[in-house]
C-alpha cells in the first residue's frame, strides 16, 4: 500500500492512502538530492543530514543514496525551496519560519520568546499543532516530513558589547529573509539586511554589516568568531527546522522506499535533537567563548525588549490568525502545567 507518510520524533503519522498494496519489497537504486544551507562540520541542519543519509543506506542495502549539498551549493533557502516545489531537487532542510513567504501560518515558528527551551517545542511540533501546520504544504507542492532542532538565537557584532535594549540602536544585522525578522529588529533600533546565509561571511568580513544572529553551533561552523568580537546570549528565538520534500519526487518513489525514508527519518530526527542540544550548542558555546566578549542581557533588559517587541508580535499574530496563536499558546500552557 502506497502512502505519504510525516515523520516525528517518536512515530510515524499515516496522513493519506494513494494506491494499492505493492507485494515484496521494492526498492530501487537511486540517488536523491538534499539541499541545506549550513556549513559542514557541525551544522545541525548538515549533521542530522548526514546522519539520515547514513541510516537509509544501511536500511536500504545501499540501493538508496541520499547526497547532501550543504554550504548552499544549490543554493540560499529561497532558491532551495523553490527547486523542492519544482521537483528538480528531492529535499531540503530550513528554518521553519522561511516557510511562511508561502504559506503565512509559518511565521508563528519565528515569534519572539516563543519557548523556553527546545524540550517544551518537541510535543507541539510532533503532535497535533505541528502536523496541522504541515498539512497545509502538500497544496504548495511540498511534504512536510519533520521538525529537527537548529537553536535558540544569539547576537554577534563587530563594534560593540551589547548590554541593554539601547545598544541595539544603529547596528547593520543580517537577518534571515523573513518579515517578522526585519520587523524585530526594526522594532529594537538596529538596521536588519536580509540576506541568504552563503553570503554572510564575506559581509561580516568586508564590513557591510556589523553582525548577525544564530545559534552557536552556527556561529562556530561559520566560522564567525573570526570576524566578530562580542556575542551577545540573547535567546531571542528558538528555531525548529523543517525537514521537505519534493511532493513530484515522493510521490514517484514506490511505497517501500517511502516506509525506509519516514523510518530511518524518524531514528535521525532524535538523533538530530540530541545532539543538536548536547553535543553542538554547549560545545559550541564553550569555544566561542575563548575567543569572543560572551555577555548575557540582563533580565530587566529582556523584559524591556518583549515589551518593545509586543507590538511585532500582535501584528503577525494577527496575520497568522489569532485562532492559531490561541492554539499554540494553549499547548504550551498545558505543557508547563505539568
Amino acid at each position: 500500500m502506497k502512502a505519504i507518510h510525516y515523520a516525528t520524533g517518536a512515530a510515524i503519522v499515516l496522513l493519506g492512502m494513494l494506491s494499492a498494496s505493492v507485494g515484496q519489497a521494492q526498492v530501487n537504486e537511486r540517488t536523491l538530492r538534499l539541499a541545506v544551507a549550513g556549513t559542514a562540520g557541525g551544522h545541525p541542519g548538515v549533521t542530522g543530514a548526514e546522519k539520515w543519509a547514513e541510516l537509509i543506506a544501511a536500511k536500504s542495502g545501499g540501493k538508496l543514496a541520499l547526497k547532501v549539498f550543504g554550504q548552499g551549493q544549490l543554493g540560499g533557502d529561497v532558491q532551495a525551496l523553490s527547486a523542492v516545489q519544482g521537483g528538480t531537487i528531492d529535499f531540503t532542510v530550513m528554518n521553519s519560519g522561511i516557510l511562511q513567504g508561502i504559506q503565512k501560518e509559518f511565521a508563528i515558528f519565528d515569534f519572539p520568546f516563543m519557548f523556553d527551551s527546545g524540550e517544551e517545542a518537541d510535543p507541539i511540533l510532533d503532535g497535533a499543532f505541528g502536523k496541522k501546520l504541515g498539512e497545509l504544504l502538500p497544496a504548495k507542492n511540498l511534504y512536510h516530513l519533520a521538525y529537527w532542532e537548529l537553536g535558540f538565537r544569539q547576537v554577534t557584532n563587530s563594534r560593540r558589547e551589547i548590554k541593554t535594549l539601547e545598544d541595539f540602536s544603529g547596528l547593520k544585522l543580517r537577518v534571515i529573509q523573513s518579515p517578522i525578522y526585519i520587523e524585530t529588529f526594526s522594532a529594537l533600533g538596529a538596521n536588519p539586511v536580509p540576506m541568504a546565509f552563503p553570503e554572510v561571511y564575506t559581509a561580516l568580513e568586508q564590513r557591510i554589516i556589523d553582525g548577525q544572529e544564530n545559534p552557536p553551533a552556527v556561529i562556530e561552523t561559520g566560522k564567525f568568531q573570526e570576524i566578530q568580537r562580542f556575542l551577545t546570549l540573547t535567546n531571542h528565538m528558538y528555531n525548529p527546522q523543517s525537514v521537505l520534500a519534493s511532493k513530484k519526487k515522493w510521490d514517484a518513489l514506490t511505497q517501500d522506499e517511502q516506509d525506509i525514508l519516514t523510518s530511518t527519518l524518524v531514528e535521525a530526527t532524535q538523533w538530530q535533537r540530541e545532539n543538536s542540544r548536547r553535543n553542538l550548542s554547549q560545545k559550541s558555546l564553550t569555544n566561542l567563548k575563548k575567543s569572543m566578549t560572551v555577555s548575557t542581557l540582563p533580565p530587566e533588559e529582556v523584559a524591556k525588549i518583549r515589551a518593545r517587541l509586543k507590538p511585532v508580535i500582535d501584528k503577525f499574530g494577527a496575520n497568522v490568525g489569532p485562532e492559531l496563536v490561541k492554539e499554540l499558546q494553549d499547548a504550551l500552557d498545558k505543557g508547563r502545567a505539568k
